[in-house]
């Protein structure tokens, strides 16, 4: 039987079947041996009394941070103040999942609290309608323009990203009367909320499902290389007109630059993340250049399976004992 993993708590693994009951489920040992990782949000095969995982089904898509998979839409949840609006950490989030060719939309939370709110949602739209976003402006604590939203996430499996205290949980709240999540406040020194959500899983509504995830602030670009990186920033690639090919874009006294003579036409923000971004991207291409061994992967393919590889210590020693044996034939 089938089933679809909606939390994982230390070795256990909360699974729905399509009949609807709720299991706690084990890996099977071959799966841990295979080093399978079985996220929240995967589709999975049961054994035959629905105690233990025996394989993983096919996946729509997934993400490593948080670790779900087969997510129709990522909402990208911002709190307008409260803490203040970090564009660079909101393009942070909608880079990565460019990058995972994951939808995204953006949620900004906390509009009641904003003075100039027309104001502030110009200057948004300006910056992220023409990205392709769609974008909502709510109050999720007195439940104010939820009604758009809801549409949008009507019959979807969403992803809630964001940073601690914007009001994923209070959203979560509102969207659902039925829902009883544990919310934080935020803390007036740091402007950072607390840790409210301490793990990943699926909260089913009437029509929709919501990953909820824990916030985290320690999403960096160390699995990307830089030459890769400009690929995810639409607004600034169609400058990317430069004399030399290998241009990074990151020198301001570079003429033959398309970006730098047209950095008046792309927003700052925009390109402060760029720069951030590449920063650490260059630093994880030094990892790599210093990288002398290679990491040998722990299993292979055989035929429509993955099997677990002998390890090279075993091999050589194999291979040590099989020459010797010809040393004593000879």
């Amino acid at each position: 039987m089938q089933g679809q993993v909606f939390k994982i708590h230390s070795d256990f693994y909360y699974v729905k079947n399509l009949k609807h009951d709720n299991l706690v489920c084990k890996l099977r040992d071959i799966l841990k041996k295979q080093k399978i990782d079985i996220r929240v949000g995967d589709f999975v095969e049961l054994s035959n009394d629905n105690q233990f995982i025996s394989s993983l089904l096919p996946r729509k898509n997934s993400l490593n941070r948080p670790k779900v998979s087969n997510i129709d839409c990522a909402l990208v949840v911002c709190a307008l103040k409260e803490p203040e609006l970090d564009l660079v950490q909101l393009n942070r989030y909608l880079t990565y999942l460019k990058f995972h060719n994951i939808e995204a939309a953006i949620c900004f939370n906390k509009e009641d609290l904003i003075d100039n709110l027309e104001d502030k949602k110009q200057e948004i739209r300006a910056i992220y309608e023409k990205l392709g976003y769609k974008l909502f402006f709510i109050s999720a604590k007195d439940k104010l323009d939820l009604e758009e939203l809801q549409y949008y996430i009507q019959d979807k499996t969403i992803v809630l990203c964001g940073m601690s205290g914007v009001g994923k949980s209070t959203l979560l709240n509102s969207l659902n009367v039925d829902m009883k999540l544990k919310t934080g406040e935020v803390s007036t020194k740091t402007q950072r909320g607390c840790h409210t959500t301490r793990h990943c899983e699926i909260i089913e509504c009437d029509n929709f499902k919501l990953i909820d995830t824990p916030g985290f602030s320690c999403l960096k670009f160390d699995f990307l290389l830089p030459d890769k990186l400009i690929e995810l920033f639409d607004d600034i690639k169609i400058y990317t007109n430069c004399k030399y090919s290998d241009c990074m874009h990151n020198s301001l006294n570079d003429k033959t630059c398309g970006v730098i003579q047209n950095l008046d036409k792309i927003d700052k923000s925009r390109y402060e993340s760029y720069l951030m971004f590449l920063s650490e991207s260059l630093e994880y291409k030094e990892i790599i250049k210093k990288r002398s061994i290679k990491e040998e992967t722990k299993n292979k393919n055989v035929g429509n399976r993955i099997s677990v590889k002998i390890s090279k210590r075993k091999r050589d020693s194999a291979r040590n004992t099989d020459k010797q044996k010809i040393k004593d034939f000879d």
